[in-house]
């Protein structure tokens, strides 16, 4: 009977050991599995690296290149304006005239002041001549003929000036000041359009990371509002070598051709341009982006463990499609996670689905 109850004894012993051996076993391995189960499954995709000549857009409005504010050469008061705005004019036709009484003075008091030295030189030789002026009066004389001479051709070329003539055909935009009003010189009076020629150009400002890769012939398609459903080729003529101190950008000058149509001062114009310059690019599929505010966003990648992830702070070109131009961030990356972004983290666990 003693035996029995010993064999029973050790029996129960041995069921209650397996037991706990059963139990502390689970509680080894059910960590692991947990974090199994809880791994973030993501897809991974390639990526490629490229050269590509940038798309700069930009907007402005049409002007000529023979636009030119038109002025007289001495101030004084405006005595008839023969022009309107949107008047049609040719080349050297008079647009407006000054008072002339007091420029027409100047002249008469000019060419008295010369006739007088004229007279003076005479008299100095006739002296020196005669031994009674010296050398140095006859050439005093002669020094005040020239100078009066110069004045008058000064107050003669004021008279010629005190009047505006158009200086080539073209379309008086702005009428500035009107008859009876004071012109000081050089302030405008009108502004003109030349339309004798196809001189057609837009200007805009564009950013100092834009104006290091313009070069002048740089080639550009423009879309006027004007004519919604028609393109014209543009070419870069001209490109600022310092920034406007007003606004920071740097004027770059487009020019077009008509190709037929009649274009105008102030039309509305966006112009599409493309460099010359090549820029290396790192490719992406959009939806690698985690996160992104204008040119900066975050890439995840994958670790060599294949189940923790690394993020990456990279720069954006453009965006085209349904790829990203990254410029800076992804050196040496040849995969990045596309699929489960949205939920990772630096510290997430992941697992690789194919």
């Amino acid at each position: 009977m003693k035996k029995i109850w010993y064999s029973f004894r050790f029996l129960i012993i041995a069921i209650t050991a397996f037991a706990v051996a059963h139990c502390n076993g689970k509680s080894q391995t059910k960590p692991v599995t947990a974090v199994e189960e809880n791994a973030i499954a993501v897809r991974l995709q390639p990526v490629s690296d490229t050269a590509y000549t940038p798309v700069l857009r930009y907007s402005g409005t049409m002007a000529s290149t023979t636009e030119a504010a038109l002025s007289f050469k001495v101030g004084g008061i405006i005595s008839r304006i023969y022009v309107k705005e949107g008047d049609a004019v040719v080349k050297g036709q008079l647009l407006a005239t000054l008072n002339l009484t007091e420029i027409n003075a100047q002249v008469q008091q000019a060419t008295q002041n010369a006739e007088k030295a004229q007279r003076d030189v005479t008299r100095a030789r006739n002296l020196y001549n005669d031994t009674v002026a010296t050398l140095e009066q006859l050439q005093n004389a002669t020094t005040q003929q020239q100078v009066a001479e110069e004045g008058l051709r000064i107050a003669r070329f004021n008279q010629q000036y005190a009047q505006i003539r158009a200086t080539e055909n073209g379309i008086i935009l702005k009428k500035i000041m009107n008859e009876g009003e004071m012109a000081s010189s050089g302030a405008p009076v009108f502004r003109l359009s030349g339309t004798a020629g196809n001189d057609w150009v837009i200007r805009f400002g564009v950013s100092d990371k834009d104006w290091a890769v313009l070069r002048k012939g740089n080639k550009g398609i423009v879309s006027l509002d004007a004519y919604p459903q028609k393109t014209f080729n543009g070419l870069v003529t001209e490109i600022a070598e310092g920034a406007d101190m007003a606004n920071g950008t740097y004027e770059v000058e487009v020019k077009v051709v008509p190709e037929g149509v009649r274009f105008a001062t102030g039309l509305f114009a966006t112009v599409q341009l493309q460099p010359s310059a090549l820029q290396r690019v790192t490719l992406v599929p959009i939806e690698a982006l985690a996160e992104a505010d204008g040119k900066k966003g975050f890439v995840y990648t994958v670790n060599s463990d294949q189940k923790t992830v690394q993020r990456h702070a990279v720069t954006i070109a453009f965006l085209e499609k349904d790829k990203a131009a990254i410029v800076s961030g992804l050196d040496g990356v040849r995969e990045v996670i596309t699929d489960g972004v949205g939920y990772l983290t630096e510290k997430a666990i992941v697992k690789v689905v194919k």
